[in-house]
């Protein structure tokens, strides 16, 4: 029987994915989604992320989703709109990707990167090593980017390119430690792609660039989608939700608005716990860092973290999500020429946002990522209160969840704590309006 390669990418996904919660009849099928379609194309969004809520999303489909889950694509484009989108994305991929070629030959070539191949100073780097992974083959008078390292003339001056330079050899470590235990992983070619769309996305983002951690949420994106530049667009599209995770400078991280919510969160719900951590020296919640950064990867197995995306994605979903990545300029505006949107079409935790007239200030709302930390928290409580007498062990009762927790029940947690939150907050306000009132 003959395969193709969609088929047998199908097959990688199911065996890599056989821990995927099996909730049976609530999965959003891909008969149920393509019923979700009007002939046109219209998506009927509120029907899907309902579907999504209870189940998540079948392997088979799960790429053609999350574009829409990330904004990708309008829920209210046509085929044809998402089609000509599709092939403009395209070209930009490959026009960006031509450039990072033209500074480095390595890209786009299937091989990647594992050692630093210029200084910072802009010179290349001559040790013999170096040069051979560059030009595996040994004949470097075929290779421009091997001659112009043999010539320590050729110095580099741009910053910007040197910065760029100075990455990839550290995509590349990171690239072969990802998702090595999936067979997926097991091609050269598949490790190659991913490091590919790093080093892209490391030079067209000029503020943040490329961090450690960011090839832990790529690595699906080209499981799941077959096209290389439609991978890259799902990835650049959640950098858009993450990138000020990777904001690190030498007196603050990028999570750090995300730590102090977590902090007023359980001070909030739960004072006792909140009170220990503190006294343990951990109220900074620092320990909490890598479940933000990378959403979970660590702490879930392959197809849960993965359940657990969707699902966040869709309790946070909002059906402006792509005229604000496309159309930045009509932030804020109003001006009639959109129909105003059913409270249907956005995802059940922003509906309790919504509904609850949450002030926010300049920080905006708490993500629900900081919620499912809290749940986390939550439900160690005991543990932490009556076994951690320092912040080793603290990290160490959250390392031991490590692949033993359920995506499921910890969204469910945190919808839970995020409307108990919500409660209190408001309760809090309304007091100190009386009180400012008398």
């Amino acid at each position: 029987m003959i395969f193709t390669a969609k088929i047998r990418k199908n097959i990688i996904l199911l065996l890599n994915m056989h821990e995927m919660p099996k909730i049976a009849g609530k999965t959003l099928s891909e008969r149920r989604w393509r019923a979700a379609f009007s002939p046109e194309g219209y998506l009927d969004i509120a029907k899907t992320l309902s579907r999504i809520h209870r189940g998540g999303i079948h392997p088979s489909i799960r790429g053609e989703v999350w574009e829409f889950l990330l904004g990708c694509f309008d829920p209210r484009s046509t085929f044809e709109d998402r089609e000509d989108i599709r092939k403009r994305r395209r070209v930009q991929y490959a026009t960006w990707k031509e450039v990072c070629r033209q500074m480095d030959p390595v890209v786009g070539s299937g091989r990647i990167i594992t050692a630093p191949l210029i200084t910072e100073d802009g010179f290349p780097i001559q040790d013999p090593l170096n040069l051979l992974e560059a030009n595996p083959n040994g004949n470097a008078s075929d290779d421009p980017s091997v001659s112009q390292r043999e010539d320590p003339a050729a110095q580099i001056t741009d910053k910007r390119i040197i910065q760029w330079k100075l990455t990839l050899h550290q995509i590349g470590l990171d690239v072969v430690r990802t998702d090595r235990t999936l067979v997926y992983y097991e091609k050269q070619e598949h490790l190659s792609k991913l490091w590919d769309i790093l080093a892209v996305y490391a030079w067209i983002d000029k503020d943040v660039g490329y961090c450690q951690g960011m090839s832990d949420l790529c690595s699906p994106m080209i499981m799941i989608l077959d096209d290389e530049a439609d991978a890259f667009w799902c990835f650049e599209r959640l950098m858009r939700k993450l990138r000020g995770n990777f904001r690190c400078t030498d007196s603050s991280v990028g999570v750090e608005t995300q730590l102090t919510s977590l902090a007023s969160v359980i001070h909030i719900l739960d004072p006792k716990l909140h009170q220990h951590i503190e006294a343990l020296g951990g109220g900074d919640y620092l320990f909490a860092f890598r479940m933000l950064m990378v959403l979970f990867r660590r702490e879930f197995s392959f197809g849960d973290s993965l359940y657990l995306w969707e699902m966040m994605w869709a309790l946070e979903y909002d059906p402006d999500l792509y005229c604000l990545y496309e159309e930045p300029e009509s932030i804020g505006r109003n001006d009639g020429s959109k129909k105003p949107k059913s409270s249907r079409q956005f995802g059940k935790f922003e509906r309790e946002n919504m509904k609850n007239g949450a002030n926010f200030g300049d920080k905006g709302p708490v993500p629900i990522s900081v919620f499912l930390v809290a749940s986390v928290l939550k439900e160690k409580s005991t543990t932490l209160l009556t076994e951690a007498r320092g912040l080793d062990d603290v990290v160490k009762i959250l390392n031991d969840i490590t692949g033993n927790l359920d995506a499921k029940k910890a969204c469910t947690g945190a919808m839970k704590l995020h409307k108990r939150y919500l409660r209190k907050v408001r309760i809090a306000k309304l007091s100190l309006s009386k009180k400012i009132q008398i």
